[in-house]
């Protein structure tokens, strides 16, 4: 039996933490940083944890 693969943009995107919670980054974060204020860009910068709604489709997709 072939062995699940994990979804490689899955992987790029989400993390687990240590009590099982799955963690996103925010968007907007990625480039063009120069131009964006300071506070803008302080207030992105935290994950924040994925939304209920969402966390069976990913917990599939990272093969958790």
């Amino acid at each position: 039996m072939p062995k699940m693969k994990t979804h490689n943009g899955a992987r790029k995107r989400f993390r687990v933490t240590g009590s099982g919670k799955l963690m996103r980054e925010r968007a907007n974060r990625r480039h063009y940083l120069e131009h964006k204020p300071s506070s803008y860009k302080r207030r992105l910068k935290p994950d924040v944890p994925l939304a209920k709604s969402d966390v069976a489709r990913i917990r599939r997709m990272l093969g958790i």
